[in-house]
Order: C-alpha cells, then structure tokens, then sequence
C-alpha cells in the first residue's frame, strides 16, 4: 500500500519560510521520482519541483527557481521543500506524488499541506 504524507504547511508573511516534507511508504524510495504540486483556489494544480532520488536530479518551475530547493533523505523516506522568499502568489495547496517501479501515486485531489502567504 502506497501513502504519500505532507506537512509543513502554515501561514507566513511574505520573504518568510517553510520547509514542506513528504514522507513515503510503500515504494522503492531510493529508485522513484518524487515531484511536489500546488494547486490554489480556481486554477489548475501546477508542477513546482521535483527530484530524482536514484540520481537527485532535480527540476524547478520557473515561477520557483532560486527561492525553493527539493531534497532528500533516503534514510527517513522523505522529500523535503524549501521554500525561501515566499510572496502571496505562492498560497495553494501543495501536494506530493511519486513515479516508481511500482507505478504512480499522488495527486491533486490528495490531502496536500496549505500554505498561506499574506
């Protein structure tokens, strides 16, 4: 059985901070794709970032690149996003998914984590 948990999620003013973590179960953590989306009220779930943890490729969204930074920690099965320099356009729902041998998980529907920029 394939769980994909987020948190990490809050409100913060703008130029602030969060760090968002999804721990995985039930997949080869060490052989997926793991790939974090947002999605806010009235538009469509957008990729941000996401990371290759075989290889730690990674890829950012424009919208992203030099204020959000993916990582991960095999030993702990989780992906984490830091998000720095956070401004008001960056308030959705974030959710994680997967890519592995075993198939994909994760969507926009999920519980995801919210962040709020105000």
């Amino acid at each position: 059985h394939v769980q994909l948990v987020e948190s990490g999620g809050g409100s913060v003013q703008a130029g602030g901070s969060l760090r968002l973590s999804c721990t995985a179960s039930g997949i080869p953590f060490d052989d997926s794709d793991l790939a974090w989306y947002r999605q806010a009220p009235g538009d469509e779930c957008e990729l941000v970032s996401t990371i290759n943890t075989l290889n730690n490729n990674t890829y950012y969204a424009d919208f992203v690149k030099g204020r959000f930074t993916i990582s991960q920690d095999n030993a702990k099965n989780t992906v984490y996003l830091q998000m720095n320099n956070l401004n008001p356009e960056d308030t959705a729902v974030y959710f994680c998914t997967a890519n592995s041998p075993l198939g994909h998980a994760g969507n926009c529907w999920g519980q995801g984590t919210q962040v709020t920029v105000s």
